[in-house]
């Protein structure tokens, strides 16, 4: 059983910062990548960045420059720093992991249960 536990989320203003975290939890063999998604009442869920065990990351355009991912793999935990809010960054914001339970070959995507971001104009 795996779990990913977001925290973080909230209500800020136009230009101001919130820390999300997510914690993997379970038997896990190894994660292969973290991410965040987010969606916006009436759009599709859409990737705001991920990072690799090796910490590559990637960064959807909405995101870059403003929005930085890390990585705690001791601690099995992603953390997305968003700086300069706006209202458009407004969404449910989704943990999502990629990882590698022992004894499979394959890899699986687990999703937290969402984590609320309203920015006030």
């Amino acid at each position: 059983q795996v779990q990913l536990v977001e925290s973080g989320g909230g209500l800020v203003q136009a230009g101001g910062s919130l820390r999300l975290s997510c914690a993997a939890s379970g038997t896990i063999f190894s994660i292969i990548a973290m991410g965040w998604y987010r969606q916006a009442p009436g759009k599709q869920r859409e990737l705001v960045a991920d990072i690799t065990s090796g910490g590559r990351t990637n960064y959807a355009d909405s995101a870059e420059g403003r929005f930085t991912i890390s990585r705690d793999n001791a601690k099995d935990t992603v953390y997305l720093q968003m700086n300069s809010l706006k209202p458009e960054d407004t969404a449910v914001y989704y943990c999502n992991a990629r990882l590698l339970l022992p004894g499979s070959v394959y890899d699986y995507n687990y999703w937290g249960q969402g984590t609320h971001v309203t920015v006030s104009s």
